[in-house]
């Protein structure tokens, strides 16, 4: 029992020095209201991820025919590419780079930039030997959804950066 009373207090020790600590929530600017996703896709299962996570922050969602008093974050670009980067010695290609790339921007119902237009790009490497294509696709699907994931997460971070206050600059 002690022993593991130990390893606890340790581990706490060690975690607590290393400088890890939980992200905060995420925070929306104050003057934001409802909130609507655009994407060109109307069924794009990132718009509906960044709908959730907005929700999960306090936004309000905003109904899709709402067009004005409601901000807007527009994905405005989805961009994937399979790029092959290492072939056998056939010239198949063995291993991918799954590449995602969004360009989005966050207006405020009275039209005012909160967060300018940005691009991410994420990309995830895979192996896809050609003999062997059985866990191919479904390994290629995993990698997508957590890219997605991943992105909406991302852009949710960039819109927390921009609402939190300007830190005053060094002199």
């Amino acid at each position: 029992m002690t022993r593991r009373l130990a390893a606890i207090a340790l581990s706490a020790a060690l975690l607590s020095g290393c400088g890890f600590h939980l992200r905060n929530a995420l925070n929306l600017p104050a003057d934001l209201g409802p909130v609507r996703v655009v994407t060109a896709d109307r069924y794009s299962p990132l718009a509906e991820l960044l709908a959730d996570g907005l929700q999960r922050a306090g936004a309000q969602a905003a109904p899709e025919q709402a067009k004005s008093g409601v901000a807007t974050l527009q994905v405005i670009s989805e961009q994937w590419a399979d790029t092959p980067i290492s072939h056998d010695q056939f010239g198949r290609a063995q291993e991918y780079a799954l590449r995602y790339a969004v360009i989005f921007t966050l207006r405020r119902a009275d039209d005012s930039v909160a967060v300018p237009q940005q691009a991410i790009e994420l990309s995830r490497d895979y192996l896809a030997p050609a003999v062997d294509s059985i866990g191919k696709a479904s390994e290629r699907e995993m990698l997508v959804n957590e890219l997605r994931r991943d992105m909406a997460a991302a852009i949710l971070r960039r819109v927390d950066a921009a609402s939190k206050p300007a830190a005053p600059a060094a002199q």
